[in-house]
């Protein structure tokens, strides 16, 4: 026979009628009927007691019980933290407690696979990245050993080939050092009040003679009539603004390019956008482009000549979450790509605009 509740219930109340039936046989007064009638009436009253008791408050809850770790083999979990707190029967909050469990640690295994494919990644990453001006640098050094050395225009030619690899080398270790403590809190953001318009035109003159090369502009727009003063960490933000604009200069138009810096003030708050008219980036590549190493196309890598760390806009998003905020990116395919970002609005004791930026100004 199947145990199950029907079969229990059936079982105790044939036991509750048959002891009911042996009690009242022994009461000399109680007629045959009244014996009948003892009996059934104990017998079904315990069959539906115990049929009912058993069947919703145990094998209905130890099935969903089963059901649930049938379901947890087969990852298929709805967890609801509120209902597990909310539920008073003890079956079903341990059912919903597993539940919840389950999903848990089902979102902490697919947590570490995605970690392990991207620890994966990088690793394979950083070795192409470090063998790269290593070999470079290396191939130089032993052509020069193995003769070459004799000769004076290709001793400074390969000597110079070396120190750029090793230059490059450097660049790359010195970006990990820097991505990493961000992302230990090593590094503490050093926040005071200035211009960040003049900082925007301290960048523009910086990159004015690698924008020359691609022949591309750049340009600031802004309102003369309005303060741009933010609280925030002057050389990390310096740091942002040149990997931004770097990347547009390397990836924008070839050719005339045109690359803009422009300022809102949002109530507290003032966004930087950084624009460029370039290809665009496809909208499969934007949630990944902050990731270390990751490039849209690898192709476009030695874009100029001059290879990066490949560690820029990493670093760029570490500075930015650093200062409570966020770099939103927006790129349509043949249009362009956008990176704004906010900063909070600082006061100055005293408007000061620099004689050379009053002048450009003027001009724009």
């Amino acid at each position: 026979m199947k145990l199950n509740s029907r079969a229990i219930a059936f079982i105790l109340a044939i036991s509750v009628g048959s002891l009911t039936g042996a009690f009242l046989s022994l009461v000399d007064s109680v007629p045959m009927v009244g014996l009948v009638v003892g009996v059934v009436m104990a017998f079904s009253s315990t069959f539906l007691l115990s049929y009912f008791i058993m069947e919703f408050l145990f094998f209905r809850e130890i099935q969903k019980i089963y059901r649930l770790l049938n379901n947890i083999s087969k990852k298929e979990t709805t967890a609801d933290s509120q209902a597990v707190k909310k539920e008073s029967n003890p079956f079903k909050r341990i059912n919903a407690e597993i539940e919840e469990y389950a999903s848990s640690k089902e979102q902490e295994i697919e947590n570490l696979k995605t970690v392990g494919k991207y620890r994966r990644e990088f690793l394979a990453d950083v070795s192409h990245e470090l063998k790269t001006p290593v070999f470079a640098a290396q191939g130089f050094i032993y052509t020069l050993i193995d003769g070459a050395i004799d000769d004076k225009s290709v001793r400074y030619k390969f000597l110079k080939k070396a120190a750029k690899s090793l230059d490059g080398l450097d660049r790359l270790v010195s970006d990990l050092i820097t991505v990493s403590q961000m992302e230990t809190g090593i590094i503490t953001m050093d926040k005071e009040v200035f211009d960040i318009k003049g900082l925007a035109y301290e960048v523009r003159d910086q990159m004015s003679r690698k924008a020359e090369k691609r022949k591309a502009s750049i340009e600031i727009i802004h309102d003369s009539r309005t303060p741009y003063f933010v609280k925030a960490d002057k050389h990390r933000i310096g740091q942002v603004f040149n990997n931004i604009v770097d990347n547009a200069i390397k990836y924008g138009r070839e050719e005339e390019g045109r690359i803009t810096i422009s300022f809102k003030v949002i109530e507290d708050q003032v966004e930087v956008t950084i624009e460029d008219d370039g290809p665009g980036i496809p909208s499969e590549h934007l949630n990944r482009l902050f990731e270390r190493f990751y490039m849209v196309d690898r192709s476009r890598a030695k874009t100029g000549g001059k290879r990066g760390s490949g560690l820029g806009l990493a670093i760029v998003k570490h500075i930015v979450e650093a200062h409570d905020s966020n770099v939103e990116i927006t790129s349509k395919l043949g249009i362009g790509t956008a990176f704004s970002f906010k900063l909070e609005k600082g006061r100055s004791r005293k408007r000061e605009i620099p004689k050379e930026i009053q002048k450009e100004e003027s001009v724009d």
